[in-house]
């Protein structure tokens, strides 16, 4: 059991390099799908459980008599008035809430990822630059260089899946609110797939290119051990 749980790339974080970082990393993935799960759910029981959302619009006339009694027309907009007042004085109040803790967390984790997360986790960031001639805006993709930092397989293994599992994630309750027939959610869930889609984006492009400049550095540097061997060799010959 020991060896299945030390070998390098198993999802543990204890064989991370960086076990903070991945934790934290992992906490801002996760903490804004909750969240908002956590809104539907608060949501919905507040529709099912609040005491004016099934009263009846018409009521039995009391035992005073009926000179004493509103006539039907009267208590109807009277309990529609209560009920409609509680639901947009409770309802929304907690959607808004939920709304504006998950944009948090949505832009935490983007900021993280962006800056902290990939730079230690796989030696990779990007950047967007805007050229103050032109006013272009083009994308700049940074890899750490070959030989100066050691990617550790868990870590590797963790940042790619968790980049690639959440905006899936949010392209589900996309569907889900759609099914449902929660459209309010939509502009939320709208602003989740952007964040997470742009970053898994742009981390695989800046893999790529990671990759690319990898191969040509070891193209590179193999022509100048071939180099040196040849001209050590045309050297001796000359030498005889």
């Amino acid at each position: 059991m020991m060896e299945a749980t030390s070998t390098p790339g198993s999802l543990s974080w204890r064989l991370s390099s960086h076990p903070i970082t991945l934790l934290t990393f992992l906490a801002f993935r996760s903490s804004s799908l909750l969240v908002y799960l956590f809104g539907l759910l608060f949501t919905d029981n507040l529709r099912s459980t609040c005491p004016l959302a099934h009263m009846p619009i018409y009521t039995v006339a009391s035992e005073r008599g009926p000179e004493n009694v509103p006539s039907l027309p009267q208590l109807s907009s009277v309990r529609r008035n209560k009920r409609i007042r509680l639901l947009t004085t409770h309802q929304p109040t907690g959607s808004v809430m939920i709304f504006i803790i998950t944009i948090l967390l949505l832009a935490g984790d983007f900021y993280y990822l962006k800056n902290i997360a990939g730079r230690r986790l796989v030696g990779l960031r990007w950047w967007n630059e805007v050229d103050p001639n032109s006013g272009d805006s083009h994308w700049v993709f940074e890899s750490s260089e070959p030989g100066t930092k050691i990617i550790n397989a868990t870590d590797s293994r963790f940042f790619w899946l968790a980049i690639y599992a959440q905006p899936l994630l949010w392209v589900v309750l996309a569907v889900v609110a759609l099914f449902s027939l929660k459209f309010i959610w939509l502009p939320l869930v709208a602003i989740a797939l952007v964040l997470t889609i742009t970053n898994s984006l742009a981390f695989s492009r800046c893999d790529k290119f990671s990759q690319a400049s990898n191969i040509a550095g070891t193209a590179f540097s193999s022509g100048n051990i071939a180099g040196n061997i040849a001209s050590n060799m045309v050297g001796r010959f000359f030498s005889r």
